[in-house]
């Protein structure tokens, strides 16, 4: 690990105080030209004995603006403090955790998943334009069909075509046969330029795609693509879980991933991450943001520091060995799961080294769903699946309870 090690809660508080005091500080300094200010001290008490020791919930207070993308280029030096922690996080998921080389890539902290997947998408759609003077009719995006709503979302707002690829039922593969033959029809409708997206788990069943899937089949069709990695639930689980893990920025055809912090890091929600090889982000470039200092690469604009903070503060309260222990405790417990249900001959389905189990519906009654807190893959009578994340406060007690309760609605049934 370059960047990524455990700090101990004072080393932490020092290192957000230092940011912070590189911040301007709306109580004391003369600010006049930012249309922003530190929370409203008449609703948030910013002298509150409790703040002293917490640097995450002070950082709020503080409101930052990290506007821009910090990794390249010049920023706003008003937020130059909480700029460098937010670098710090990206070096680390970046480099140690996604292997690229050091000042290889750019990125930011955004919103969650959702817009880092439409940052990717949108960069690539530009990226198309600008260096091969590429129609939108001539660009494709490939993904599965059981991956997230965002690129859906993404397509329809960049006006562009979506071929969803079909998945086997039983092991949620990508079916490659009907990968080749929509490859070829989009390629006889007249695309030649493709963005593809793997996912490193899908929302539903946790599903790890296999990169190579899109990349031998856009190169066997001799089209030109770009190819981004969905890694915004799987990302804190996969790299930890599986050693023999490749996917990531040593792999040449990969351009860019998505990681979600507020899922399993338990961030604040509305924190993401967008990460990119470096020549890439500038297609995004809004030249009219003549007043923002630097240059505006990003789809949200003005962001919170304080969420890169809140990253930087989890990552080093844990360490690398910290958070493989946590992921290898949440692997356990999976485990256990899995082999509970087998011995009841439920149907369900595990992606190795995920943490999400995902049951048959036809054996979960509705009390059940609701007693629990199931998430069913669709909300009405044609649903098929729920599903069970292992997530922290998911405890081994809590899933045999669940165990229990399932086991006599099955001998109810017989």
């Amino acid at each position: 690990m370059i960047t990524w090690k455990k700090l101990t809660q004072e080393q932490r508080q020092k290192r957000i105080e230092s940011a912070l005091s590189d911040n301007v500080n709306f109580e004391k300094d003369i600010s006049l030209g930012y249309p922003a200010s530190k929370l409203d001290n008449r609703v948030f008490n910013s002298d509150a004995p409790f703040l002293k020791d917490a640097p995450t919930l002070k950082a709020y207070v503080a409101n930052p603006n990290n506007i821009g993308c910090h990794t390249i280029g010049s920023s706003e030096k008003a937020f130059s403090g909480t700029q460098e922690i937010e670098r710090e996080v990206l070096k680390v998921l970046a480099v140690d955790i996604f292997k690229a080389v050091p000042d290889s890539y750019d990125g930011y902290i955004a919103s969650g998943g959702t817009e880092a997947n439409i940052q990717a998408m949108w960069m690539y759609r530009n990226l198309f334009i600008n260096e091969y003077n590429a129609r939108p009719d001539e660009i494709a995006i490939f993904a599965s069909e059981d991956t997230h709503y965002s690129i859906p979302k993404g397509a329809n707002l960049l006006l562009l075509n979506r071929y969803p690829v079909k998945v086997d039922t039983v092991s949620r593969k990508i079916n490659l046969q009907h990968l080749e033959e929509i490859v070829a029809k989009a390629k006889a409708n007249g695309k030649k330029y493709c963005i593809a997206v793997a996912n490193m788990g899908t929302t539903m069943f946790g599903t790890v795609d296999n990169p190579e899937d899109y990349i031998t089949v856009l190169e066997k069709h001799g089209l030109t693509y770009k190819l981004h990695i969905d890694a915004a639930y799987g990302g804190f689980v996969y790299p930890f879980s599986n050693k023999k893990n490749t996917i990531n920025f040593e792999n040449p055809k990969i351009s860019s991933i998505t990681i979600d912090a507020h899922k399993m890091l338990q961030a604040p929600y509305g924190t993401g991450v967008f990460v990119c090889r470096k020549g890439l982000i500038e297609n995004v470039l809004t030249k009219e943001a003549e007043y923002v200092e630097g240059m505006d690469l990003t789809l949200c604009g003005s962001r919170s520091g304080s969420n890169a903070v809140a990253v930087w503060m989890i990552l080093f309260t844990y360490g690398p060995f910290g958070w493989f222990e946590k992921i290898s405790v949440l692997q356990m417990r999976t485990n256990w799961l899995c082999e509970q249900l087998s011995r009841l001959n439920v149907g369900y389905y595990r992606e190795p080294y995920m943490n999400i189990v995902t049951i048959e519906a036809k054996n979960v009654p509705k009390d059940l769903e609701e007693k629990y807190n199931l998430v069913p893959q669709k909300h009405d009578e044609t649903n098929e699946w729920y599903k069970i994340v292992i997530m922290d406060h998911v405890e081994v007690d809590d899933l045999s309870t669940f165990i229990v309760d399932l086991k006599e609605t099955l001998h109810v049934k017989i």
